[in-house]
């Protein structure tokens, strides 16, 4: 071994996807696959070639419970540290594996369950594999990574460089590539992975370089699986089971979605509002949390460019409109609700306010049906000849992206509104089935009246 070598270098059974997961170069790594995709051994592999490259810098590895360690981590760590010229030992009792090349002493992965975020102390590791993190709740998945993030203060120095195949200038590489983690899990809907590696990653540029995402289907590993594994699952799930379990996509697992056809990449634009352009609003009225959804139209199609949140009330959302898109005609397409009430007052209605603003306000005596309205964005987002003829940047419009992504039917059977996700959705919707109305076929009968 010379220097710094990689997990393709050493290892001959990696797919694509795992391939290009283990040449990703950021701090934080997340592989998000169907079932039998090779989850657990790509990030066995990414602690292998840690053991490598960072000789007695500890690693650790977490799952979210302890049977998980005994059935899935040590048999796989032991199946695939033999790929990479490596023996172990399995220390079941401690919960440790021990990393040998030969004789020769590697190094050490501690191994801890999730189950309790609090427990995770008294340690220091210079990387960590994450397995099946979804599995757990958004809420204790968050705090165990905080967790796990604190264990990582191992530095390069910290590892015994005595081995003669690590080089000066490899001792340097170590020390920059020690302290990353990696996540292997499988999608269970927005979770935390979800909201870590996708929602939030354009929140800072410091944020969109240190995390990378990689998301795998069953079928790269088909060579690896049983002939008809992929053809149980395939008789076994509903269409929208299959996007997770074997397309590794993240969707709405809990019940039917609103919007399942929107798809944050297929639908994204990078296009921006331009200057003097007409833009077309649509707009929610909500006490404290008014909405709108700011829109343009190009060659006849909508596109969402912008969007407007949690603003106090319409005389509020007219200054900020004002303010915004002073050198814009502004269109609004309010809900119709609006004629009768303020969200400021009893004394003005919201829609008379948009009027005396200087808007132009479009809006029928009485909202759409619902699932009209729902239709007609349905359409707009996918319609039965394949085209996706609306258009948002989810880059500047991330909680309508996230609205479209996560609203569902509640047991009623309505649009679900204790999410909190609902708003721009019906903003938006006012704006397409005013503008985009699903037409429906006039037919006649011939009327026959006998005395």
């Amino acid at each position: 071994m010379q220097g710094i070598m990689s997990a393709l270098e050493i290892s001959p059974r990696l797919n694509v996807s795992q391939a290009k997961f283990l040449q990703m170069p950021h701090k934080f790594r997340a592989f998000v696959a169907g079932f039998g995709s090779g989850k657990t051994w790509v990030g066995c592999s990414s602690l292998c070639t840690h053991v490598w490259n960072s000789p007695k810098v500890p690693s650790s590895y977490f799952a979210p419970t302890y049977p998980q360690i005994r059935d899935i981590f040590f048999p796989t760590i032991e199946e695939c540290a033999f790929d990479y010229g490596l023996r172990v030992e399995v220390m079941e009792s401690n919960k440790e594996v021990h990393y040998y090349r030969g004789r020769q002493y590697r190094g050490t992965t501690i191994c801890r369950s999730m189950e309790k975020p609090s427990a995770i102390v008294g340690f220091k590791t210079g990387k960590s594999l994450v397995d099946e993190l979804d599995l757990l709740s958004t809420d204790k998945a968050r705090q165990a990574w905080n967790k796990i993030i604190a264990r990582h203060r191992a530095k390069g120095n910290d590892a015994d460089f005595d081995d003669d195949a690590v080089t000066q200038a490899s001792q340097i590489e170590i020390v920059r590539n020690t302290n990353g983690i990696d996540v292997t899990t499988t999608p269970e809907g927005f979770k935390f992975t979800y909201e870590q590696f996708v929602k939030n990653i354009n929140k800072t540029q410091k944020r969109s370089e240190f995390y990378g995402l990689i998301q795998a289907s069953t079928f790269d590993n088909e060579l690896n699986l049983p002939p008809d594994y992929i053809d149980s699952l395939l008789e076994s799930y509903d269409p929208n089971l299959i996007n997770a379990y074997l397309n590794g996509q993240f969707v709405n697992l809990a019940s039917g979605a609103v919007y399942p056809e929107f798809d944050r990449k297929l639908n994204h634009t990078d296009e921006l509002i331009l200057p003097n352009e007409p833009l077309h609003i649509g707009m929610d009225f909500n006490v404290l949390k008014m909405a709108a959804a700011v829109n343009v139209i190009r060659n006849g199609e909508p596109r969402a460019l912008a969007e407007l949140t949690g603003i106090r009330d319409t005389p509020a959302m007219v200054d900020v409109i004002k303010e915004k898109y002073p050198d814009h005609k502004i269109m609004i397409y309010p809900d119709a609700s609006g004629q009768n009430t303020s969200s400021k007052s009893s004394t003005e209605s919201d829609h008379s306010i948009l009027r005396q603003a200087g808007f132009s306000v479009y809006v029928d005596g009485s909202n759409p049906r619902i699932k009209d309205r729902v239709n007609a964005v349905n359409a707009m987002i996918l319609n039965s000849k394949g085209e996706r003829r609306f258009k948002v940047n989810t880059n500047t419009c991330p909680e309508l992206t996230e609205g479209l992504e996560q609203q569902i039917y509640d047991k009623q059977g309505m649009p679900d509104k204790a999410a909190g996700v609902d708003h721009l959705n019906d903003a938006f919707g006012y704006m397409i089935s005013q503008k985009y109305p699903i037409t429906k076929p006039v037919t006649s009968s011939k009327l026959t009246m006998s005395f």
